[in-house]
């Protein structure tokens, strides 16, 4: 291949995009916004991926699962062991609980 060739095909390669799915309908920003800060979620997880999730939390037990209460963009408010904990912790910060599917 020519000098030109190869100069060409570098600059074909280089416009090359890559396609993206469609933007999100909320940003973070947005999605903590929601309800006023008002709106939090349950989420039911297992021991590992709460240990990822709260590192500074120490002595979780192993092979159960544990309820995290977040906010509405994610952000980790507490880990409990059961859900009445979660719901308990919710209203005694007068947060309201969405439904996530």
């Amino acid at each position: 291949m020519n000098e030109n060739k190869m100069n060409e095909s570098k600059k074909l390669s280089r416009k090359r995009t890559v396609k993206r799915g469609p933007p999100p309908l909320m940003s973070d920003h947005d999605l903590a916004a929601l309800g006023g800060g008002r709106i939090a979620y349950i989420k039911v997880m297992s021991s590992d991926e709460a240990k990822r999730m709260y590192p500074a939390v120490d002595g979780v037990p192993t092979g159960i699962n544990l309820y995290a209460l977040q906010a509405a963009d994610g952000t980790p408010i507490a880990l409990t062991d059961t859900l009445q904990a979660a719901i308990g912790h919710a209203m005694g910060d007068e947060l309201e609980i969405a439904s996530v599917h």
